[in-house]
């Protein structure tokens, strides 16, 4: 159970500061938004001719929440191997009997909750609130698969950054250099797609940005019609690499011969 105090740990460390804390409060913003527009349409079904409550409306609300993820991301990760390292505390830990996969679990799990508590969580208390409010369970019954794409397209927001940034954090010293890398990768990616877009007039390249990829395989879950003509496939494999690459560089960072003997 040594992950788990790891675990503990983080979370009360981050808990305990307040910008922190009023990023999580500001990323629930668009629930509350999405909730007045789902009690609108409930109230004046005239309204859902402007605004839909519909799978897409969730698809997007999972989107949105991409951008929380982001920051949470850059704030709560860029530290969480980079400042154990600077402090000798990596050695510290390293020597006591934990395992290296220990560590990496309560690492991991520290970014990995407050990711679910800006995507997950508030997509579904939103659908929880949309079966409320509309008294009926009527949406599920025409889309099926809706909880299950909320579930798994949240997943891709939460699991893919935490280990990709729980890498980068153990590449360097400096907390302020690993959030610079995690936001330069992201928005090199970016501008590579929009350059690409621009000489080829075709969202085929969408593959070489990183969150046009989520975009595919979110598209992908929910069944609905894709934004990118990126196939499904090339998407999965792209992060699929993102998440061995990152486990490799995790393997040969944290490391059992950094024991002090």
């Amino acid at each position: 159970r040594a992950w788990l105090i790891i675990l503990r740990n983080g979370l009360r460390t981050l808990s305990s500061r307040k910008v922190f804390l009023a990023l999580l409060l500001v990323a629930w913003v668009p629930f509350l938004v999405r909730t007045v527009q789902i009690y609108a349409v409930v109230t004046y079904p005239q309204a859902g001719q402007l605004l839909p409550v519909t799978a897409e409306m969730f698809r997007d609300f999972v989107d949105f929440q991409g951008l929380f993820a982001f920051f949470v991301t850059v704030y709560a990760g860029s530290g969480l191997i980079a400042s154990d390292r600077r402090a000798n505390a990596l050695q510290v830990y390293l020597s006591k009997p934990l395992l290296r996969l220990e560590y990496i679990a309560g690492k991991l799990g520290t970014l990995m909750v407050y990711l679910a508590a800006v995507t997950l969580l508030p997509a579904l208390l939103l659908l929880v609130m949309q079966a409320v409010l509309a008294g009926n369970i009527d949406l599920h019954r025409a889309t099926p698969g809706l909880v299950p794409a909320v579930i798994l397209s949240s997943l891709l927001r939460i699991v893919i950054p935490a280990i990709a940034m729980l890498a980068l954090s153990s590449l360097s010293n400096s907390t302020r250099y690993v959030a610079v890398m995690y936001a330069g990768l992201l928005f090199v990616s970016e501008a590579l797609y929009n350059v690409m877009l621009f000489v080829t007039a075709s969202t085929r390249v969408a593959w070489v940005s990183f969150s046009r990829n989520l975009d595919v395989l979110t598209d992908a879950v929910f069944r609905l019609a894709p934004r990118y003509e990126t196939p499904v496939v090339v998407s999965f494999l792209v992060l699929a690499a993102v998440v061995a690459v990152s486990a490799s560089v995790l393997e040969r960072r944290v490391r059992g011969v950094e024991i002090v003997s």
